[in-house]
């Protein structure tokens, strides 16, 4: 079941943070692990400035989402946890509490933006990102 989290505590901001920064390092081989080390300070003071949607599994967050005034900064799950709808659930959840929805995901995630494409996504322009040289998606949705 998904959860949006009002007050993330101390323990909470951990579990989010290092799913956040093993899940990036997974997904995204062709990035060097050095960007997301080097950002995973400034993303984690983030964090409660958004809102944060969870899944557990027994208590634990083994998943989450982060959306900021409609832009989705991603989904996060761990890998153990991936595959089985999850993903499909936050994209509900955000659907549901959201009037439109934005994202960008990277050009070689093909499974990522077909996974969006699926859930009613729309690519809505191609751009470079300039920080790791390269080419990602903008996509969106709206009611």
């Amino acid at each position: 079941m998904i959860e949006k989290l009002n007050l993330i505590t101390k323990e909470e901001l951990e579990e989010i943070a290092t799913i956040w920064l093993e899940s990036n390092k997974e997904a995204h081989e062709f990035v060097d692990h050095s960007y997301w080390d080097g950002n995973y300070e400034m993303v984690k003071e983030m964090f409660p400035q958004a809102d944060i949607y969870v899944y557990r599994d027994n208590e634990k967050i083994v998943g989450f989402m982060g959306i900021s005034e409609g832009y989705i900064a991603g989904i996060f799950i761990k890998s153990a946890y991936r595959g089985a709808g999850i993903g499909k659930l936050f994209i509900q959840a955000a659907k549901e509490n959201y009037p439109s929805l934005e994202l960008s995901v990277y050009q070689k995630k093909e499974s990522a933006y077909q996974f969006y494409l699926k859930q009613g996504f729309v690519i809505k322009q191609e751009q470079l990102e300039e920080e790791n040289n390269e080419i990602e998606y903008i996509m969106s949705w709206n009611k």
